[in-house]
């Protein structure tokens, strides 16, 4: 057997591939595990450009891709405020600030695959 990381799409999978003689006839394949996030190279420019991130995190609540940015460094948010949005089986979820304050970074980008609990933002 061998062990394969393969990336498809953003989504990074592991995989066994059996090997041996074959019969010319389809073998049944158990399901990859659940996509890992993949590792991202370097921190998002609007963290950078803010210099220091917040005291208070904004998570994500599921799993799923980030769809919307919908508030952007420096902009004053009320507690219950979209800062980021994301797409979770074909539906979109606001994440929404824990409490009043000014978002001091952004850590994810349009598209991004993120896992539930991952820091989307923080604010001071």
């Amino acid at each position: 057997m061998k062990n394969y990381t393969i990336t498809v799409n953003g989504n990074v999978y592991d995989v066994v591939v059996e090997e041996g003689a074959s019969t010319g006839a389809a073998t049944p394949v158990k399901a990859p595990a659940a996509p890992k996030a993949a590792p991202k190279a370097a921190p998002k420019a609007a963290s950078a450009a803010s210099g220091a991130a917040g005291s208070i995190k904004v998570e994500a609540g599921a799993a799923g891709k980030v769809f919307k940015i919908d508030a952007a460094v420096g902009t004053a948010v009320k507690k219950g405020d979209a800062v980021v949005t994301i797409e979770a089986m074909k539906m979109e979820i606001p994440v929404v600030a824990p409490e009043d304050g000014t978002v001091a970074s952004i850590e994810v980008s349009v598209g991004d695959a993120v896992e539930a609990g991952k820091v989307l933002a923080t604010l001071n």
